[in-house]
């Protein structure tokens, strides 16, 4: 079980992946296998950290540790513990079988300790270290950011400026500036350098008075009416010097360099001089620091320029650009500003744009296992399978180190202790190297008051400041939750690499990774053989569900109006993986209309007649090869569609199972159960073998459905289950039937039930119906209308079968002859005797006095005297079909008089 992140009421998004993590531990266990269903809860980090400070209508670090981090984290403590039970209700009532009485919780200290230990092994193998690195940062929560929580929070269409900066070159004749184009202005009061591709050819142009260069490339930048004046290589710039754009806010006489930088420079986009700023970009500070090129911020950890940068001191970075702007309008290093729309990130928690800022963080040096990442990465069954070498593939492909480390209060302390005498460093490994037990709080700020002695100088070694990325403490699941290895070791072994593991499409780069990384990283191997990737769940407008648009869909509303188990069969059944899933309240309202529906009145259907026959099933069973073609077709196709539901399922694929089984009701409702109906009305003492055979078939059919059901439909499926297997009224439970469908084996089709040649003629025969049906459609003549004949052209059908074509198409008779060109076709005798009339006539009247039946509220095996005030060509019916009447409608008696009656109807049949 992969933890959801106890800071928020689950939304129905949610109720699509927990449907999806569910439905194959329960079919897994009905196989057989030993299915671990224990809870686990995502504790730390900066969503719970928000909700507190909106709580406590606080803002920011400052006013945080003003309020105290230690009653701060423990209201952050407490309201994971308040949203774990709400998730545990909507969890446990939409059928999600955990142990939630024994979770896991990733703030518990056991399972700190074990974070601790794994970051211990990674110190150890020189993969945990410090960097002065740019990163994605958040200014308002004033902390980096990993790579997968920046791809969470990306925006499209973001608008933002697109500035054309002019910058002179020193030691030039006459007004000669560089143009490089940027959309953070911001930036440029950080500039240290200008960056161009050496071997890239470019341009000197003149334009009224003042000279450009740029790219030769990127000349559909510039404004028209400009000449060339000259050519050259990039390399004629490198080392050239320019004017800063802000000489007051700079130390006087301070020159900057061009440098040649072909990895940084694109004749893509912009001019082919690229601004660089060393502090905000990742490819400028490598550049600057290879280059020797000193890193300047001019912007402070809250995201406000500092108080030396004396013309923007205390603005936010976005306020600040406007003005810079007007800045550069006013003094000359303007050459154009527009508009550009793109994707920008911002924060994932807190919605506020990102910087990228240079700041020394702690690092895991996962590239240096990126081969190994995307071998694991093939090794791994997908669903679907484009998202192995698409999405996590291209991922893997384009890593970076994973940016661990966290200015904030509410997680995993980092374990590294550092001496302030001698700077050596130590990373700690467990509890018990500082003195503490896993039953301590092992957070801050209490495990900030542990010091060390300096093995090395005898100083004082005091812990950093920084927590962990919450999204180490998810991938470390499989092994933190049992505390290994200070316990539980032989049983991790035995569990890992899970068998399956199931979220959303955005965790690709969330908890996908973070499992796939730290499992590679400690021990070599993946952390899961199979992932199914579930889609984005949108409204039906194909909008993302917020509060703010209202088009948020309550899980609640949802199970109480439509049941839990619609929701959860719409999931399977929409094929919910990976791409975009449009909701609406119809759509749960479909699957109770057309499946559910469906296959709860063939279950009423049986038992209304099971329980007024007394049908017992454990009183033995004809033989399936003794039994009607149409019982033994139903056991065929019930076997069909057992095997196509436990070939999807073992594939973790749900939609081809859900399709299967509402293919096979609608044909159980609509062929067999229509076709079988009168066999059930003739039960009674001394059941004759054919009413008993469809008994014994459909209870046989519908117990299997149970089953078949149970991991998909849970209640849907214990109900059925719970009655069939005679749980439930006085009969007796079945003989050795566990109490539970979830007890139960998952059904697997026996030799008996098999016969493909049932199943072929069968298919032929429905094709010939249909044909014939269309046939009395092209002729106007209604099915209830008896014709005295049809003419087949093919193999003639086995008996049984005519006698089913016969009775489907209303004919007398059936004839054959021989194909044309290989072509099959129903033809139809449409001369419609006298008698022929007479039997519709009496057809009408058996339609319309048991919609009367109906009305009147009698049960199906009430009997009834039928009183008919009539003459004529009713009364000419009723005598020629008296039989026929009296066995459609349970009539006893059936006189032409007037009386006193329960329901009475008048009108003109037909």
């Amino acid at each position: 079980e992969g933890p959801p992140t106890a800071n928020g009421l689950p939304g129905i998004h949610h109720v699509l992946s927990r449907s999806y993590k569910d439905v194959f531990a329960r079919y897994k266990q009905m196989q057989g296998f030993s299915v671990e269903r224990k809870a686990g809860w995502d504790t730390h980090g900066l969503p719970v950290e928000l909700e507190i400070e909106r709580a406590l209508k606080i803002n920011g670090k400052r006013e945080i540790e003003a309020y105290g981090v230690d009653r701060f984290n423990a209201l952050c403590k407490e309201s994971v513990n308040r949203y774990i039970d709400q998730w545990r209700t909507m969890s446990e009532r939409l059928g999600f079988w955990l142990d939630f009485d024994h979770p896991y919780r990733t703030y518990d200290g056991t399972y700190i300790e074990s974070v601790w230990w794994s970051l211990k092994r990674l110190w150890d193998a020189g993969l945990l270290y410090q960097g002065y690195k740019v990163a994605p940062y958040c200014p308002r929560c004033q902390t980096s950011l990993s790579s997968h929580e920046l791809s969470l929070g990306y925006r499209e269409d973001t608008r933002d400026p697109s500035v054309y900066a002019k910058f002179r070159l020193q030691d030039s004749d006459g007004e000669t500036f560089m143009l490089a184009w940027t959309t953070t202005p911001w930036t440029l009061p950080g500039n240290v350098a200008l960056a161009v591709h050496p071997s890239e050819t470019y341009v000197r142009v003149q334009q009224g008075d003042e000279s450009y260069i740029l790219a030769k490339a990127r000349l559909s930048v510039l404004d028209p009416d400009y000449a060339v004046l000259e050519e050259f290589p990039g390399s004629n710039l490198v080392d050239r010097t320019y004017e800063p754009l802000f000489t007051d806010m700079l130390p006087e006489g301070l020159a900057f360099v061009v440098l040649g930088a072909p990895e940084l420079v694109s004749m893509d986009e912009g001019t082919g001089i690229v601004h660089t700023a060393a502090a905000y970009g990742v490819a400028d500070l490598e550049l600057c620091q290879r280059m020797g090129v000193a890193v300047r911020h001019v912007v402070g950890l809250d995201g406000r320029f500092l108080e030396g940068q004396t013309r923007y001191r205390g603005l936010f970075v976005k306020d600040a650009d406007p003005r810079i702007i007007e800045d550069l309008r006013a003094e000359g290093h303007l050459y154009r500003s527009d508009e550009v729309r793109h994707t920008y990130p911002f924060c994932w928690r807190c919605e506020t744009p990102l910087l990228y800022y240079a700041l020394n963080s702690w690092f895991i040096r996962t590239t240096a296992r990126k081969d190994r990442l995307l071998e694991l990465n093939r090794s791994i069954n997908w669903q679907p399978a484009h998202i192995r070498d698409g999405r996590m593939g291209n991922w893997l492909e384009n890593l970076v180190d994973w940016n661990l480390s966290r200015s904030r209060y509410w997680g995993t302390p980092l374990p590294i202790w550092v001496c302030e005498r001698c700077d050596e460093r130590r990373c700690v490994g467990s509890a018990a190297e500082v003195g503490l037990t896993a039953d301590d709080d092992l957070h801050k700020p209490f495990i900030d008051d542990v010091t060390l002695a300096c093995e090395k100088c005898g100083g004082v070694m005091r812990r950093v400041p920084d927590v962990i990325d919450c999204w180490y403490d998810s991938g470390a699941m499989p092994f933190a939750q049992r505390h290994y290895p200070f316990e539980n070791e032989e049983r991790f072994e035995v569990t890992h690499p899970a068998d399956f593991i199931c979220e959303g499409v955005d965790q690709t780069r969330g908890w996908f990774f973070s499992l796939l990384a730290e499992s590679t990283l400690l021990f070599d191997k993946t952390a899961y053989r199979n992932c199914l990737v579930g889609g984005l769940v949108v409204d039906r407008q194909g909008k993302k569900m917020s509060k703010s648009r209202g088009n948020v869909i309550d899980p609640d509303t949802v199970f109480n109006e439509f049941g839990a188990d619609a929701a959860r069969w719409f999931f399977y059944a929409s094929g919910a993986l990976a791409g975009e899933l449009r909701v609406g309240r119809e759509a749960f309202q479909d699957v109770v209309r057309l499946f559910m529906l469906t296959l709860w009145n063939v279950y009423s259907f049986f038992v209304t007649y099971a329980e007024i026959d007394g049908f017992d099933p454990a009183a033995g069973e004809p033989a399936v090869v003794e039994r009607p073609v149409l019982d033994r077709w139903c056991l065929a196709r019930l076997a069909e569609t057992v095997d196509t539901v436990r070939g999807a399922m073992d594939r973790y694929d749900a939609q081809p199972a859900t399709r299967a089984i509402e293919e096979f009701v609608e044909d159980l409702s609509k062929w067999y159960v229509r076709r079988s109906r009168r066999r059930f009305w003739k039960g009674g003492a001394g059941q004759q073998a054919d009413t008993r055979s469809a008994y014994a078939t459909l209870h046989t059919t519908l117990l299997t459905l149970s089953r078949l059901i149970a991991p998909l439909m849970p209640f849907l499926g214990e109900r059925m289950y719970r009655n069939l297997a005679g749980f439930e009224g006085d009969r007796g439970a079945l003989h050795g039937a566990p109490d539970s469908v979830h007890l139960t084996d998952y059904p697997e089709a026996p030799g008996e039930w098999r016969n493909p040649d049932i199943l072929s003629a069968m298919r032929r025969l429905r094709e010939h119906v249909e044909d014939g049906l269309a046939a009395r459609k092209e002729a106007g003549v209604r099915v209830r209308q008896p014709l005295s004949g049809a003419t087949l052209a093919g193999e003639p059908l086995d008996p049984d079968l005519e006698s089913i074509f016969a009775d489907e198409l209303n004919v007398k008779r059936v004839s054959y002859e021989a194909r044309v060109d290989g072509g099959a076709f129903v033809r139809l005798d449409t001369n419609i005797t006298e008698e022929l009339r007479l039997e519709w006539l009496a057809r009408e009247l058996s339609r319309a006095v048991n919609d009367l039946r109906k009305k009147a509220g009698l049960r199906v095996e009430d009997r009834i005297e039928l009183l008919i005030d009539a003459d004529g060509d009713v009364r000419r019916a009723v005598d020629a079909n008296r039989d026929y009447l009296a066995g459609e409608t349970l009539a006893t008696a059936i006189e032409f008089r007037r009386g006193d009656a329960l329901a009475e109807w008048e009108g003109e049949l037909g």
